[in-house]
């Protein structure tokens, strides 16, 4: 069983468990309800009268080397 079948089976994930992204898959597990960038995220935000919080982060390696 792969890491995204796992995840696929885990009911805590949010709707990132979805998309194909390692960046947002890493995300599947976190309490927020996140969004991914849509026309739909947009329409529900205002729908609901919510701002929208944007995050733009980007993945490093957890290892570090020294020699």
């Amino acid at each position: 069983m792969t890491k995204l079948d796992t995840a696929k089976e885990n009911k805590n994930s949010n709707r990132l468990i979805n998309e194909k992204s390692p960046y947002l898959l890493q995300h599947a597990y976190n309490s927020v309800e996140w969004n991914c960038w849509s026309e739909e995220a947009f329409e529900k935000a205002k729908a609901e009268d919510k701002p929208i919080f944007l995050s733009i982060d980007y993945s490093t390696c957890q290892w570090l080397k020294f020699n």
